[in-house]
């Protein structure tokens, strides 16, 4: 049985079993804003230190429910290396410092059959941006399965036909996306709350220099509508809001929760 082992665990995350549990578990404690299960989330993938504290905004709300999810498909953009369609991975887990999570072997053979999707522990080998939601799952969620995908060259349209069937009941969906990069604060600002206007539109036209998990952020945007399913958004700041960070050149984070009902959907 094949392993991928943490590649950023103590950058981008605490390597500490012991330091990291405390960590989240002082981020998901506050109490959920609903009870209402998501149906998938948007999360930001950078350093904990600038953007999990984002991401524990809308991961808390899966404690009540976590139970229900038998399986998470997790999608985010490849950011070492660019090819046509999707890559899963060839390995059986996934390790963090709080433990291994099973890949879901049957998905994975039911989608490396199209021609889309492409089987590659090489291209998962040193991506970020889903491992740094991993540690959140573990504490948030029982027993589950993880479909992992990174995507560069595929259209949300395709993407949609190929995951649409497998966003079941059990399942849910994460997307792993940062928004704006490297601009001034208000720049940044300005750019990334009509990235909100858009995404809150439901409208796929996300591009790169928006987000750069866009091609994730579209696909959903893409299923939620066809679904009826409602947006609610539950925290926006940038890497200029910590106390270290650079108001110069700034990364902006978001995350959103879609549900089936309106109470998690707009004001």
């Amino acid at each position: 049985m094949s392993i991928r082992e943490p590649a950023v665990a103590g950058r981008f995350y605490q390597a500490s079993p012991l330091g990291l549990h405390q960590q989240l578990n002082t981020w998901l404690s506050a109490a959920p804003d609903t009870s209402d299960p998501p149906r998938a989330l948007i999360v930001p993938h950078a350093g904990y230190m600038f953007s999990g504290k984002v991401a524990a905004s809308a991961y808390k709300q899966l404690k009540r429910t976590g139970s229900r999810y038998r399986r998470v498909i997790l999608i985010g953009p490849s950011h070492h290396f660019a090819f046509d369609g999707c890559a899963l991975p060839a390995d059986h887990f996934f390790a963090t410092p709080l433990g291994q999570l099973k890949i879901d072997l049957q998905g994975v053979e039911k989608l490396s059959q199209l021609d889309d999707i492409g089987l590659s522990d090489r291209i998962h080998e040193l991506e970020h941006c889903l491992e740094v939601q991993l540690p959140f799952l573990q504490s948030c969620l029982s027993d589950f399965t993880l479909l992992p995908i990174l995507t560069s060259r595929i259209s949300p349209v395709r993407l949609a036909e190929i995951i649409g069937p497998l966003w079941q009941d059990d399942t849910l969906l994460i997307i792993s996306s940062d928004l704006s990069h490297d601009h001034p604060y208000a720049d940044a600002q300005d750019i990334d709350h009509r990235t909100l206007r858009v995404i809150e539109k439901f409208d796929p036209s996300l591009t790169p220099q928006q987000a750069c998990g866009s091609t994730g952020i579209n696909t959903l945007l893409l299923l939620a509508k066809q679904r009826g399913y409602h947006l609610k958004q539950v925290e926006y700041k940038n890497s200029g809001d910590m106390d270290a960070g650079d108001k110069e050149r700034v990364v902006g984070y978001v995350s959103y929760l879609v549900s089936a009902t309106t109470e998690t959907g707009p004001e």
